[in-house]
């Protein structure tokens, strides 16, 4: 009947069985491997993008704040510069800055409890009232200062996941 014996036949059905099991089973590696290629490379294209989108975020908000805190600063230095207007010289020798004041401003500005009051702290601290007025325009200015600078940066939080999406 036939050439090729019947184990050698399905030796063969078997080899090419096999053979047929690889070449699939190479074929759908590297088409896994392709797609796997393609989905990180879309990664990286979509990460390129958000972090454009954030650097560009980024640069208006602090645009925006460096323009806010100029602002602040020139209002603070004209009113600090109006000081003599406000509380002139007769002002400065009619009111005396006892070192209670003193103790209590610098401790309030440091965010701490001030020291107990003592009977030296009713004495005159030789600090003009108008360096007073300018230490506390000073303050706020700082004080408004760090408030733009909150507030941008606020705006930079909530801006972050927009650039993302």
């Amino acid at each position: 009947m036939s050439v090729i014996p019947w184990p050698y036949r399905l030796l063969a059905f078997a080899a090419l069985g096999v053979a047929l099991v690889g070449f699939g089973w190479i074929k759908g590696a590297s088409h896994v491997h392709a797609q796997w290629d393609a989905a990180i490379q879309q990664q990286a294209l979509q990460t390129a993008a958000a972090r454009e989108r954030q650097a560009q975020d980024t640069v208006k908000v602090v645009t925006q704040y460096v323009d806010r805190v100029r602002v602040v600063r020139e209002k603070g230095d004209t009113i600090i510069k109006e000081i003599p207007v406000y509380v002139p010289v007769q002002a400065d020798a009619a009111c005396t800055i006892n070192r209670g004041f003193v103790r209590l401003h610098d401790a309030a500005a440091a965010g701490e409890l001030p020291e107990p009051a003592r009977d030296a702290d009713a004495a005159a601290a030789g600090i003009a009232l108008s360096a007073v007025a300018g230490t506390l325009a000073a303050n706020y200015q700082t004080c408004h200062e760090n408030a733009e600078q909150l507030r941008a940066l606020q705006v930079w939080v909530s801006e972050m996941p927009s650039a993302t999406n």
